[in-house]
């Protein structure tokens, strides 16, 4: 199915205001899209939360809903986020603004639907603002998919999570003490979300983290090619067996685990 599936309607908090687009039944899953924005990828990908009996919010934060991918379209959006007051591309220690946004949009959901709590996945731009997310007590499944911030341009921002130290103190209880995992997906050559960021999650969360890292080196089983990033959309080859494929199934459980027990 396409965009055109979705209900749409726009979400307005703290004076910011963008599209959602939503559609299903069940506990919800707000899914945040990645550069270039709500592509057809995306939307598949949401449709397939959809079928497993989940209902989806997916806010449009930047690009054209609906429209495909292309090279130019993800240069074009991903210079425009580096200038976008409602992004901190390389903040180190602090969220991007528009976090509170997306938790007020996260504590509707519930609001909405109910249930034990709702699951929450970033991908690339986005990837760590699951993270920020998890300080409400309702986001109850947290994944990163390929966490791309802060901007991988020093050794240190390669492993920073982007996130407040006071709100790091909130994640690892929630995740340690209070048994909230976190699940993360990256492409191991991918060089916009290094290695030490999987690390440092290792590092600060123990076993409240899971790191789902696929191998792109050269000469990799499945020929992945080391430019592979975006695991669940663009990069994703839906064969059994498949380690993206697996990776899939892992984040359907995930949310299957954690939302509906």
């Amino acid at each position: 199915m396409g965009i055109e599936a979705y209900a749409e309607e726009r979400f307005e908090d703290g004076g910011i205001a963008h599209p959602v687009y939503r559609r299903g039944e069940g506990p919800a899953v707000v899914v945040m899209h990645e550069i270039p924005g709500l592509t057809p990828e995306v939307v598949g990908f949401a449709d397939r939360v959809v079928a497993r009996g989940f209902a989806v919010w997916m806010p449009s934060m930047f690009g054209v809903p609906g429209k495909p991918f292309s090279v130019g379209y993800d240069v074009a959006e991903l210079a425009r986020s580096c200038i976008n007051r409602e992004f901190r591309v390389f903040a180190q220690r602090g969220s991007s603004p528009i976090t509170v946004w997306l938790r007020a949009l996260c504590r509707a959901a519930h609001a909405a639907h109910g249930g034990r709590g709702v699951g929450a996945l970033g991908m690339c731009l986005t990837g760590n603002f699951a993270l920020a997310l998890m300080v409400d007590p309702w986001v109850m499944a947290p994944v990163l998919s390929q966490p791309s911030l802060p901007f991988a341009i020093t050794k240190d921002r390669g492993a920073g999570l982007h996130l407040s130290d006071e709100d790091l103190a909130v994640v690892r209880r929630r995740a340690i003490d209070e048994g909230v995992g976190v699940l993360g997906l990256r492409f191991s050559h991918d060089f916009m979300c290094p290695a030490a960021r999987f690390a440092t999650l290792r590092e600060e969360l123990g076993e409240g983290f899971e790191g789902i890292e696929i191998d792109s080196g050269p000469g990799n089983a499945h020929g992945i090619p080391r430019r592979a990033h975006s695991v669940l959309t663009r990069d994703l080859v839906d064969v059994e067996g498949h380690p993206t494929r697996e990776a899939l199934d892992r984040v359907l459980g995930f949310f299957e685990a954690r939302l509906k027990g």
